[in-house]
């Protein structure tokens, strides 16, 4: 294969354009924010498991269901509510996907059932549902193309991040001021960040397509920029490499506080910090990951499949050792260690989708991920883990789960016989369209 499809043009409209890198960044740090705030009121459930399970006398299978609601509305509504969001504006949709998981976070902190907790758990994952695609797609827009993986990675960690303080925070707050103030204290947080966030970033400096150029592309070309979320294999196999994987590295966070509860004995605060820890090696790792991917994918697009291959079988690896071992310091050393490569194809995953998919659909691509993700990973990993744990033990549920990193692994095998064909395909298409669109303006007489 030649060099030169190794170093195929970047695709589509550079949105990055004119827009100063300071107010980037300020835009990246508070979608960043909000995006811990997301998954602060989605995890810190997770530190609380033993208290609610004791109080009002769950399965583990129940309290798998509390967690997968979220993740499962999330699957379920993030490509409608992705495509409403383009249509009526990203920072309107972002703030108001915020004041929505807060409030229904706040609804936990008062629930006097199981019941009355699902319903809350169902209006967060309502309010969660696009604003991982949507916020995902405004960072990519600010930033320059040969920066995606990097920073799809570290907005990506924001999700671990969050994961951490929820569970390290809610755990402290749980033991001692009780679980409700763990619910309440993750619900002040996300209402404060939601209200500054549309005071300091504004729809029409975030990067968006004009209106005008979006108007002077036919209807048909439309169609074709839409088709592109699912028109090759490569795409489609990467969002469900990426959920299987999120399988994996899911169903650790959810359960590993309980874990920690069951088998080393651990208060919940205590089991919420260190499980928090684990966490936090998880979002080194991915940022790291998408680091490593950027660098030496640059003039190679398929090393970035190769890479998210490698973290797959190195995670399965270390967790499926870490999980053969007894209670103590080496097992969690390997579980932390497994958890640093789990979760690294978050940044390959994600490049490799605003890759082969048009920049005016990005928010639809990365909801189709989003989706993926969490159908199969991040829904239904704590619910069959849950379903395992009440047949065989929360610990040989986590002997078997490791499996599952190897299928993924085989999906992004599949990706990357295509991937290179796929993606010069999809420049060449980039560049007829972009032909299309100045020949129509030179008749038209209008500059470009």
């Amino acid at each position: 294969m030649g060099a030169h499809e190794y170093s195929a043009p970047a695709t589509g409209i550079d949105t990055s354009i004119g827009i100063p890198r300071r107010y980037a960044w300020i835009v990246f740090a508070l979608t960043f924010g909000l995006l811990i705030s997301d998954y602060m009121s989605r995890q810190v459930l997770n530190a609380v498991f033993p208290l609610i399970k004791n109080e009002w006398t769950l399965t583990d299978s129940q309290l798998g269901l509390l967690s997968g609601i979220v993740a499962l509305m999330v699957g379920l509504l993030t490509l409608p509510l992705s495509i409403l969001a383009d249509k009526f504006g990203k920072v309107k949709s972002l703030t108001l996907m915020a004041v929505l998981w807060s409030l229904a976070t706040l609804g936990c902190a008062v629930a006097e059932s199981y019941e009355h907790m699902l319903f809350a758990r169902f209006l967060v994952g309502v309010g969660e549902a696009a604003y991982g695609s949507v916020g995902i797609a405004v960072v990519v827009a600010v930033f320059p193309r040969d920066m995606r993986a990097t920073l799809a990675s570290s907005f990506m960690a924001g999700g671990v991040f969050g994961s951490f303080l929820g569970m390290a925070l809610g755990g402290v707050l749980a033991e001692h001021f009780g679980w409700r103030w763990a619910f309440g204290g993750m619900a002040i947080f996300g209402l404060v960040l939601a209200s500054i966030y549309p005071v300091l970033v504004k729809e029409k400096k975030i990067g968006t397509i004009p209106k005008e150029e979006l108007a002077k592309q036919k209807k048909e070309t439309q169609k074709n920029q839409l088709r592109t979320i699912y028109s090759s294999r490569s795409v489609i196999a990467t969002y469900i490499a990426s959920g299987l994987q999120l399988f994996v590295g899911g169903s650790v966070i959810v359960w590993f506080p309980s874990y920690l509860n069951r088998y080393y004995g651990m208060s919940t605060d205590k089991a919420g910090v260190l499980a928090a820890v684990i966490v936090l090696s998880s979002a080194v790792g991915t940022i790291l990951c998408g680091i490593l991917c950027d660098r030496l994918g640059k003039d190679r697009p398929d090393r970035k499949v190769t890479l998210a291959i490698a973290y797959c079988l190195l995670g399965c690896v270390l967790l499926s050792i870490a999980f053969a071992l007894p209670a103590g310091t080496a097992q969690l050393v390997m579980v932390a260690l497994g958890m640093f490569m789990a979760l690294g194809t978050n940044g390959p995953s994600s490049a490799m989708v605003a890759n082969l998919t048009h920049n005016a659909v990005h928010s639809t691509a990365f909801a189709t991920l989003t989706l993926a993700n969490n159908f199969l990973g991040l829904a239904l990993g704590p619910l069959v883990i849950g379903k395992l744990s009440d047949v065989i033990g929360l610990h040989n549920a986590f002997q078997v789960m490791p499996v599952i990193s190897i299928l993924s692994a085989a999906v992004f095998f599949y990706a990357k016989r295509h991937y290179l064909k796929d993606v010069t395909r999809f420049n060449m298409q980039a560049a007829l369209e972009q032909n299309a669109i100045r020949q129509q303006l030179s008749k038209t007489g209008k500059p470009e």
